[in-house]
């Protein structure tokens, strides 16, 4: 029977509260009794592992990775072996993802196994994180198919209307961005006095992706299919082009700036991995997660591998990386490459290829960012309105239309550049947490079924602690202001759960204690 709760107190059965840990079998139990419904196959998974890892960083950081930018050096054509060992490294993390996936089928990914392992508070502070790296990285990643909107409709000024080939910079950046671009002579509208400015495509795509999400995840996964066949056959487009126009010069020296460049250039493209940790929010969406979860996880990071590889190497092929290299190239380097190569049609759907690319990360990003917080619903940390699904669909279509309206109003009010920094830190806290839950679980709970194992443990969760931290130190050593922030992030956080998480939860435990005694004190007059 649960314990009556009277108020948070800095006391020993207060820390044991916190700490408390959710049986998984009480998991299994509440995901099957009102759980959502199955319909994910494992190519399901490939393609929304794929939508999710292939977006716009094979379009754009692999430039900056290989060439170097203002802050950081580049691998070279030494970019492939970069590739191979950000791959490795996200490996780690898969692994530890596909056995509490398998063991665990139920939404909420990083978060439901830290409330297995960890308790109630680490629980919350994980669905926070997550947060910070999908709702934030959903809205930059919006903002970012805008610019490539706005890039791709601007080869067409000689087609479409001034207003559309060129729209205006009020109406396609956020408040932050335009005001690096706005001079005396730009006419912006103002309301008493304050310009208005609206990122008027990023907010129309939010609102797209969220109404296709309500409509059902397996629509969504046929339209993210739509997506990356189109990126993919734009990619093998880029490759097989160019290799005709590949100088075999360029790859020599091979690592310009030795092991310092291809440690640099596995750190910015580690980024252009994340999403695959996406695919364990949508478990108790699988038909069969036990076999297809791992396939699809760890299928996903192969095929990406590959298709970064190839484009590695034609592209450093293309273009001599170990000197200096056009500002163009840094931002949209196939792109750049086909047009000095004389093949301005192939660039042209190359920018088709990236907004493609954007889309299926977009509908990845928000469906993870919706099942963490239906998870969360669940376990009461907020509202239980949330957990109520569409009667046609069985989607929680209330969840997903609210975050929808939350990443409307983030695309209004953030400064995306530094919330976007702050994403890089939820993706390695939840990396490390899933390592961690691995092995205490081993140990806490050895005889739980596994249908997947992490091999040769306790080495390879150990090995992904040590190069998931080791990046996030890396990344705290630069100079950023998202690192000072963060630790705020987590403050507010803790600040919310015992204001307010803490509390619902006692409360709930409450009812369930006085509903028992009722129950109780009806069987005794009987």
């Amino acid at each position: 029977m649960a314990e009556k709760y009277s108020r948070a107190t800095l006391t020993r059965n207060f820390l044991k509260t916190i700490t408390r840990i959710k049986n998984p079998d009480e998991m299994l139990a509440d995901a099957k009794k009102e759980g959502l419904e199955k319909t994910l196959g494992v190519w399901d998974l490939i393609i929304l592992g794929v939508g999710a890892i292939i977006g716009s960083g094979i379009f754009a950081v692999v430039g900056i990775a290989a060439a170097g930018g203002n802050s950081t050096i580049g691998a070279g054509p030494a970019l492939m072996v970069s590739m191979v060992i950000a791959a490795i490294a996200c490996i780690f993390s898969a692994l530890c993802y596909s056995e509490f996936a398998t063991m665990i089928p139920v939404a909420g990914g990083a978060y439901t196994y830290t409330f297995a392992t960890l308790g109630e508070f680490m629980a919350w502070m994980v669905g926070w994180v997550l947060m910070l790296e999908y709702a934030i990285g959903f809205i930059a990643v919006a903002c970012a198919w805008s610019n490539h909107l706005v890039q791709f409709l601007s080869g067409f000024e000689r087609f479409l209307p001034a207003w559309l080939a060129n729209p205006p910079v009020w109406l396609v950046n956020d408040p932050f961005t335009a005001a690096k671009l706005i001079d005396a002579d730009t006419f912006v509208p103002r309301l008493f006095g304050v310009p208005i400015c609206v990122n008027l495509p990023a907010i129309l795509i939010v609102l797209l992706i969220t109404a296709i999400l309500v409509k059902g995840t397996k629509d969504s996964a046929k339209m993210a299919g739509l997506m990356v066949a189109i990126k993919l056959g734009v990619i093998a487009l880029f490759v097989i082009a160019g290799a005709f126009y590949v100088k075999p010069e360029n790859w020599t020296p091979f690592a310009p700036n030795g092991l310092e460049g291809i440690f640099a250039g596995a750190f910015l493209i580690f980024f252009a991995y994340i999403g695959f940790d996406a695919l364990a929010t949508a478990a108790e969406e699988c038909k069969n997660p036990q076999k297809d979860l791992p396939v699809g996880i760890i299928g996903s990071l192969i095929v990406t591998t590959i298709v970064y590889v190839l484009v590695a190497l034609v592209l450093t092929g293309m273009q001599d990386t170990s000197g200096s290299v056009p500002a163009a190239f840094l931002k949209a380097p196939m792109a750049y490459c086909m047009s000095i190569a004389g093949q301005n049609w192939a660039a042209g759907l190359i920018s088709i290829g990236s907004l493609a690319g954007l889309t299926s990360v977009l509908l990845v990003l928000e469906m993870a960012a919706t099942r963490i917080l239906y998870a969360m619903s669940r376990d009461h940390f907020i509202s239980k309105r949330f957990q109520k699904l569409h009667p046609k669909f069985k989607t929680p279509a209330l969840l997903t239309w609210t975050v929808g309206g939350l990443a409307v109003i983030g695309i209004l009010t953030l400064n995306l550049d530094v919330a976007a920094e702050l994403c890089n830190y939820g993706t390695f806290t939840s990396f490390i947490i899933v390592c961690v839950a691995v092995l205490i679980l081993r140990k806490t709970d050895p005889d739980r079924p596994r249908p997947f194992k992490v091999p040769f443990s306790p080495v390879i969760p150990v090995l992904g602690i040590i190069t998931c931290g080791g990046l996030m130190v890396y990344k705290s050593m630069q100079p950023s202001s998202s690192a000072l922030l963060f630790p705020v992030w987590l403050g507010v956080g803790a600040i919310i759960y015992l204001l307010y998480g803490f509390v619902k939860n006692r409360l709930n435990e409450n009812r369930i204690h006085n509903e028992k005694v009722a129950q109780r004190k009806l069987e005794i007059k009987r």
